[in-house]
């Protein structure tokens, strides 16, 4: 029998098989919500358009808001026969209104409606990604304000390097998820043109408003080319693009976590809320959220390098192929959605061992340009001359097992007998990272004021 959606030109059913990977139901489905909105949009223009009646467009309306009623309490029956949203939206309303059900899909396509919802979606997507990634700034600026002088070592190749505080390293993750959240802005502002009314490749006969429905559903503009809005989909690698550069983001402080909780550093803590155990060995406590968020990175790159590839070789306009651009993307967003969840929790739940902390720091010659910098500032030396006399004292310290601050005032002036005594008060953990006052340095007064400053602006951005 003929295929109601295809029309006249099939007069047999597909294979199982065809049925099988044409589908797209599965996935799209969660596309129900914007689906019906834009279907809306789209009946009350045509009614003001006089394209349709105006009593058709009331049905058609009437019938879509039972559908969704029906889809958001568990009782609607999705179809695979049906193939995809619209169709499965479409053939319901046919069941509840009847006939002006078919003229809600004039002057529309699957492939300006799709495009459509899509957009719609993944614009929905980006505005809670942003509320979340707000939420988890504000959880590392707070935990930065309360360790804003806790001081830890600082790292280059993952070699001790000089000191710095706490605060510091995690208002370090506060710049780089404000930039996350503007990429993601970005990607929003560009992808919020209508595609509506282009209908399969080449516009429409009929005379439509397309600046109506466009502003009903929140778009800045319709699209201004009916093929690229059709075939386009930079809006969906542009936001899983903006997704795995997050997403690695989070998957940097997940590795610390990972580093910094294991015994062999001891730097924090995590509870219970955030760590398993073992079925073998009872005295494991697994950082598993941070190591599952640093994997999930993968499966977000992944999506996007999926969808690129599809996208690379397609001619204007649509092409099924382009249907793979939403079961990747969405699992991705999702994945983003959880690991952040994930983080904001551990780095509320996370507790420094601060004596630790500052043992460790004082480890590895940590204060070694701080030695430097005193020999410059204090004997007027050449930064590269007082390089070199610092790594030899370092090498004497080393020599003797001590640490710098411990080494004799004699075996340095060994090395450049101008040394006074007063090179003890730059020696310290505590001196070095209050030292560091230029503008962006770890000075706990500089962290403490970029704290309150990324809290201030975030608390106003929520108002």
């Amino acid at each position: 029998m003929s295929n109601k959606m295809w029309g006249g030109r099939f007069t047999s059913s597909p294979d199982a098989i065809m049925e099988d990977i044409n589908a797209s139901i599965d996935f799209d489905r969660h596309l129900y919500r914007q689906d019906i909105a834009a279907s809306k949009a789209h009946a009350e223009m045509l009614a003001k358009q006089g394209i349709i009646a105006a009593d058709d467009a009331k049905k058609i309306a009437h019938g879509l808001d039972t559908i969704l009623s029906e889809i958001e309490s568990g009782k609607f029956d999705f179809k695979r026969a049906l193939e995809d949203i619209h169709m499965n939206v479409e053939s319901r309303l046919a069941e509840l209104i009847g006939a002006p059900a078919g003229r809600l899909h004039t002057a529309r396509s699957r492939n300006d409606q799709v495009a459509t919802d899509f957009r719609l979606w993944v614009r929905d997507s980006i505005d809670a990604l942003d509320k979340a990634l707000a939420d988890y700034q504000r959880a590392l600026a707070e935990k930065a304000l309360e360790h804003a002088a806790a001081v830890m070592p600082g790292f280059t190749h993952l070699q001790t390097a000089q000191p710095v505080t706490f605060g510091h390293h995690l208002l370090a993750y506060v710049e780089m998820v404000a930039r996350d959240r503007g990429r993601f802005a970005d990607a929003r502002k560009r992808l919020n043109e209508s595609p509506l009314g282009s209908g399969a490749l080449a516009g429409t006969s009929f005379d439509l408003d397309r600046d109506m429905t466009a502003r009903a559903l929140g778009f800045d503009r319709p699209s201004a080319n009916s093929l690229d809005a059709v075939s386009d989909r930079d809006f969906v690698m542009e936001t899983l693009a903006a997704a795995s550069i997050a997403s690695i983001h989070l998957s940097r402080l997940a590795e610390e976590i990972v580093i910094w909780a294991s015994p062999l550093t001891g730097l924090v803590k995590l509870s219970d809320k955030f760590t398993t155990g073992s079925s073998m060995m009872p005295q494991k406590r697994n950082p598993d959220a941070a190591e599952l968020v640093r994997a999930k990175a993968g499966r977000i790159v992944g999506a996007l390098q999926g969808l690129l590839i599809v996208m690379k070789g397609l001619p204007l306009a649509y092409a099924k192929d382009m249907q793979e651009d939403k079961e990747g993307a969405m699992d991705a967003l999702s994945a983003l959605s959880l690991s952040i969840a994930a983080m904001t929790g551990m780095v509320r739940d996370m507790e420094p061992d601060i004596a630790r902390m500052k043992k460790a720091a004082a480890e590895g010659y940590a204060t070694a340009t701080d030695l430097a910098d005193w020999l410059v500032r204090v004997l007027k030396m050449p930064f590269r001359d007082a390089h070199h006399a610092t790594g030899r004292i370092v090498a004497k310290a080393a020599e003797q097992g001590v640490p710098l601050h411990r080494l004799a005032l004699e075996k340095m002036r060994e090395i450049e007998p101008r040394i006074g005594e007063d090179v003890f008060t730059v020696l310290s953990v505590d001196r070095s990272v209050k030292s560091r006052v230029s503008y962006g340095g770890t000075a706990p007064r500089n962290v403490r004021a970029q704290a309150k400053k990324w809290l201030r602006k975030l608390e106003k951005d929520k108002s």
